[in-house]
C-alpha cells in the first residue's frame, strides 16, 4: 500500500510481555492507533513477548522501548510518529 510520492504506508508493531499481564496497556495502544488511522496505517503487529518487554516499532524504527525509556508509551507520543511518517 502506497502513499502520494511513492511512499508506503506505516507499519507499527508491539511486542509486549504477556506473562507481565501487560495486555489492557496493549490493547488501549492499538485502540488508540485504530482511532486515530483506521485506513491509513498497513497494520498493527502485536507480538507476545516475555522479560518485561513493552517495545513498539514504526517501521523498524523502535519508538518506545520499557528497557529504554521506561513506563509504557502515552498513545499520542506514537500517534505523532506515525503522522510523522504520513508526513501530516
Amino acid at each position: 500500500m502506497e502513499l502520494e510520492g511513492g511512499r508506503s504506508l506505516p507499519k507499527i508493531r508491539i511486542v509486549y510481555c504477556a506473562s507481565c499481564g501487560y495486555e489492557p496497556q496493549t490493547l488501549e495502544l492499538v485502540s488508540a492507533l485504530m482511532n486515530a488511522f483506521r485506513y491509513d496505517i498497513a497494520g498493527i503487529e502485536i507480538i507476545p513477548w516475555q522479560d518485561g518487554a513493552f517495545d513498539v516499532a514504526v517501521d523498524g524504527e523502535l519508538i518506545h522501548s520499557m528497557y529504554r525509556d521506561g513506563g509504557f508509551p502515552a498513545p499520542e507520543t506514537i500517534i505523532n510518529a506515525v503522522r510523522e511518517r504520513l508526513g501530516r
